[in-house]
């Protein structure tokens, strides 16, 4: 479960969706949608794993508060958009994914939430992270783009990640990165701070000291101080860009 608190009454309604991509690709994704919104979507891109059950959870947390959210799955062009189980082996499907499908996909969530939203955010954790901001490169015409412990670096496929893609962003970015992250460090932090300082786009890039990779997508109470604060600083971030 997310380390959101669930806002009791809140009328919201919730489905399943199955997307298609402008290449043709149709892929699973979930949606929630609030009874009184606020005019303002998020694409939620998640972690390795794909469409998972926390990331369908974070997606009624924001529906709760007046957000219009969709969730989606990385992985219809090989394991097909069917609801999967927990044993789901992710990591060989993971590795036949694309910088351009993944845009794709994320593309086709933002027209889904076009006609109902006056802004659209991506809020992508891990490999989302990393995902949402390359979003603000890729020409979706969003407001912002959120980041949880997303590696801005480049990676093995050889592509220019965040960092050197600065300069195409065209819209505000949000990292929100753990301190003790084996992997992704603080000189790559700071490498992609100063790209976007370099290409003038508004960012702020927050390090928790001592938090771990995926911090807010862990149950011990001793990073529930990180989560409530990475919590608050999306939504503050949403509602001042939008």
């Amino acid at each position: 479960m997310p380390p959101v608190p669930q806002i009791a009454g809140a009328a919201i309604s919730h489905n399943d969706l199955e997307l298609e991509a402008a290449d043709g690709n149709r892929f699973a994704a979930f949606e929630a949608t609030p009874d009184e919104p606020n005019g303002i979507g998020v694409v939620i891109l998640p972690d390795v794993r794909g469409l998972y059950r926390f990331y369908e959870e974070l997606a009624l947390r924001f529906a709760e508060r007046g957000y219009n959210a969709v969730a989606i799955d990385y992985f219809g062009r090989t394991a097909g958009s069917a609801k999967r189980d927990d044993d789901f082996d992710y990591p060989p499907h993971i590795a036949e994914t694309t910088q351009e499908g993944i845009q794709a996909d994320i593309e086709a969530a933002v027209q889904r939430l076009r006609p109902r939203t006056r802004a659209i955010f991506t809020v992508g954790f891990c490999f989302g992270g990393r995902n949402s901001w390359l979003a603000a490169a890729s020409g979706h015409g969003l407001a912002g783009a959120i980041g949880f412990y997303g590696n801005p670096g480049d990676r093995d496929d050889g592509l220019p990640g965040p960092t050197r893609r600065a300069a195409e962003m065209e819209a505000p970015i949000l990292a929100l990165q753990a301190g003790d992250d084996r992997n992704i460090t603080a000189e790559l932090n700071d490498a992609f701070d100063r790209a976007l300082s370099d290409a003038g786009v508004e960012h702020e890039i927050v390090t928790y000291e001592g938090a771990p990779h995926s911090f807010f997508d862990r149950s011990q109470d001793q990073f529930a101080v990180a989560s409530e604060d990475a919590w608050l600083r999306v939504l503050d971030f949403l509602d001042t860009h939008a």
